[in-house]
């Protein structure tokens, strides 16, 4: 089995796709084949936007993913561009077709970078949320985070929830040229409260390094 690395939010439209674009250039030049996957993306009309842009990425590092599909990449497309229980409409989600999917894109890689939906209470079905997916795949978890006012407690909910799950992780931050204020307002209590803050853009490899070492022995 391939190493797994989970990239989850606070929320939504916080950075998880940009992210993982840079972790496969960054994974890449530590010498790994990298492969991705998005379990489920909602709000698919035509062509899943997020999933597509990861293969497409991914495809430029490691040409070995030109056998599969955008439908091996996004095992769950759904419409309505909503959490995953609305938007399949209360159903049953098998975990397991994750697996056997993930499975065949770790046979073409390294370490595969799996993309969730939403932040990490997003409900998936009645009884799993988007947290259940990093312990069911056994994965190393990147958490991003924002720079606006609010994220130091948007920030740790998502901490505590890894925590309390068991969920290897670490934290970056994907400041915008917007959040100006973070330096005054914000960083100096992460900058109390933890040895090292990773900023996404900035810090990138840092970042993958750092995830490898939160990876248990196979």
């Amino acid at each position: 089995m391939s190493k797994r690395i989970f990239v989850t939010a606070t929320n939504t439209d916080i950075g998880k796709t940009y992210t993982s674009r840079l972790l496969i250039s960054a994974f890449t030049k530590l010498g790994f084949r990298i492969g991705v996957y998005k379990p489920i993306e909602t709000g698919v009309t035509t062509l899943p936007a997020d999933g597509s842009t990861l293969f497409h990425t991914a495809l430029l590092h490691n040409p070995n993913l030109a056998s599969l599909t955008l439908e091996d990449i996004v095992t769950l497309q759904l419409p309505l561009p909503a959490a995953p229980f609305i938007a399949n409409e209360g159903k049953n989600i098998d975990l397991s077709l994750f697996e056997t999917a993930l499975k065949k894109i770790e046979a073409l890689c390294d370490l595969v970078i799996i993309e969730g939906a939403g932040g990490l209470m997003v409900p998936i079905d009645a009884e799993k949320m988007m947290i259940d997916l990093p312990r069911y795949f056994n994965a190393s978890t990147l958490l991003v985070t924002h720079c606006n006012l609010g994220c130091i407690n948007d920030t740790l909910l998502s901490i505590k929830a890894l925590e309390d799950a068991d969920v290897p992780h670490i934290v970056g931050f994907n400041c915008r040229p917007k959040d100006t204020a973070f330096d005054t307002t914000s960083l100096p209590y992460f900058t109390y409260r933890f040895d090292r803050i990773y900023r996404i853009e900035n810090d990138i490899d840092a970042i993958a390094k750092a995830l490898l070492d939160t990876i248990s022995p196979q």
